[in-house]
């Protein structure tokens, strides 16, 4: 469509202050915020489509991530190796995932995604206190050992391209337990994964021409603010119980969606 129309129909506050909120999140939590970049883009900002939602989200997810890893790294938060390490295979099951996607239909991807997002609070509100798996960290990577990293980031991979999100909420403990990093050194390593899922499904959707550039780039001059705000949040404030705040959200939102999308709300 014509850069006028966005200019003038699309809530650019709304797409900015969506953008915030994601960037927010991903450097509070090293992941999150993507799971609600779709529902925002859908029903914040207006898009119609849910494939041009979940091409654009990941777009705008991958640049976002990939400005907040840089800030990370300043901090010194940033482990290459083990990054790499689990991203690379996680690279083959996200062009697999993001073809999946494009194949499935907008109406039961949209429920699989409601339905996604339930699991993921599920996930959030299970997870131990970060200090416990901080501590437990290197023993549990006796445990868990290297070679299964590549076997877990296949697997996020998948699920991050056929949803369009970078994966971060399950990355991040994933790190924690086989790379005994703490808390903060595995949401910052997360942004290597996260970014390249995200730009990698992009990918895949701008060349079935589903991405909608002009809300991508507000989505992430806002989500630039965030993850800087988010960033210097989480080296001073407890995650625990906003992660446990933030998963009731995303009851909420996958409820919401599951009820629009049935026709009852």
């Amino acid at each position: 469509m014509p850069l006028d129309f966005f200019l003038s129909e699309v809530p650019i506050f709304l797409s900015i202050i969506s953008g915030v909120i994601v960037g927010l999140s991903l450097g509070l939590f090293g992941g999150g915020g993507s799971v609600l970049a779709v529902p925002m883009l859908l029903y914040g900002v207006g898009v119609k489509d849910v494939h041009v939602a979940i091409g654009t989200s990941a777009f705008a997810v991958g640049i976002i991530a990939f400005v907040n890893l840089f800030y990370h790294k300043r901090n010194g938060n940033v482990k290459f190796k083990k990054g790499i390490f689990f991203t690379l295979p996680g690279i083959a099951g996200t062009v697999i995932g993001a073809q999946l996607g494009l194949w499935t239909s907008s109406e039961n991807l949209l429920v699989f995604f409601a339905l996604f997002m339930v699991l993921v609070a599920f996930f959030m509100l299970r997870k131990k206190s970060h200090q416990t798996i901080q501590n437990n960290s290197i023993s549990s990577s006796i445990l868990i050992q290297k070679n299964k990293i590549p076997f877990s980031g296949l697997g996020v991979g998948l699920l991050a391209g056929y949803f369009g999100i970078g994966g971060g909420f399950l990355i991040v403990p994933t790190l924690m337990y086989s790379g005994a990093l703490s808390i903060t050194q595995a949401i910052g390593t997360s942004l290597i994964s996260v970014s390249s899922f995200g730009l990698i499904t992009a990918g895949n959707y701008i060349i079935a021409e589903q991405v909608d550039f002009v809300i991508s780039f507000l989505f992430i001059l806002g989500g630039v603010i965030g993850g800087i705000i988010g960033t210097k949040m989480s080296q001073r404030i407890p995650n625990e119980k906003m992660a446990k705040g933030f998963a009731v959200m995303l009851v909420g939102i996958s409820a919401y969606i599951l009820l629009k999308t049935a026709g009852i709300y």
